[in-house]
């Protein structure tokens, strides 16, 4: 087996602070406590409150990149273009409709990070919290869910092209397997991804307002009323068309389907 190094890998020793466990935030903020006088490397009340800041901090970060909302919201944002309402309906109506999506979507995901790993270092004792173990429980279902869709939109040249670019041959990643492969590499591996499946399912539904459109503009044109912007005449019919066919709910449910079940793809 192919011995790679432990930043990729993502593993962290518990009870070392190197320049791995970076990627363990839990972990990051319980060494800082241990720098601070008087903390005797507990976690206590002050450095909870650094805790809950700085995962409100990058909460935005790991929302986009890490869910299917770069998904949700790609896809919304180009069929409000595609309908040709200018912002309607508006950017906080799409980020909230792909937001709330997102928590459908991924619900079970969320309730698996909480019960393996956030809700047992919370209920522990402060003295016998491990850092590591809370993280291994909130990191190991999001691995899965992101390999999954991964896997299930057949997207592996992605991950290929990420190792590639940080000096894995393609005989050493044929020997690799996928716990293998670090958060490092699978966050970037998995947005490019997801953008490929956003642009893949908004083409398609890109493609009956454009035929409206360029019936509407050969009408026009054969009509003799060049002057008269297409755009008048075809919104109508396309919000009519959209209506008819419950687009909306057609849009949503179809996004839901498009993510692989954890256990399923």
């Amino acid at each position: 087996m192919l011995t790679t190094p432990a930043f990729i890998l993502g593993q962290v020793t518990p009870g070392v602070t190197s320049s791995s466990q970076l990627e363990n935030p839990i972990g990051f903020i319980e060494a800082a406590a241990q720098a601070v006088p008087g903390m005797d490397g507990a976690t206590s009340a002050p450095i909870s409150i650094v805790l809950m800041l700085t995962v409100l901090t990058l909460a935005p970060a790991i929302l986009i990149l890490c869910t299917s909302f770069t998904r949700f919201v790609v896809v919304l944002g180009l069929l409000r273009q595609a309908i040709g309402t200018q912002g309607l309906p508006p950017s906080q109506v799409v980020v909230g409709l792909s937001l709330f999506l997102t928590f459908v979507a991924m619900s079970p995901t969320l309730e698996a990070m909480w019960s393996g790993g956030i809700q047992p270092y919370l209920d522990a004792p402060i003295d016998e919290r491990n850092s590591f173990e809370a993280w291994e429980g909130v990191k190991q279902p999001l691995r899965q869910f992101m390999i999954a869709q991964i896997r299930g939109a057949e997207n592996e040249s992605s991950v290929g092209m990420i190792l590639n670019f940080q000096g894995f041959d393609a005989d050493a990643q044929l020997e690799m397997e996928w716990k293998d492969v670090g958060m490092v590499s699978l966050i970037p591996a998995f947005v490019l991804s997801e953008l490929k499946i956003a642009f893949l399912i908004a083409f398609r539904i890109y493609l009956p307002f454009l035929v409206i459109d360029m019936v509407v503009s050969s009408l026009l044109i054969s009509m003799g009323m060049m002057m008269l912007p297409p755009v008048f005449i075809s919104l109508p019919f396309k919000l009519l068309l959209f209506v008819v066919a419950d687009g909306w709910a057609l849009v949503a449910g179809s996004l839901l389907e498009s993510v692989v079940r954890v256990g399923s793809g």
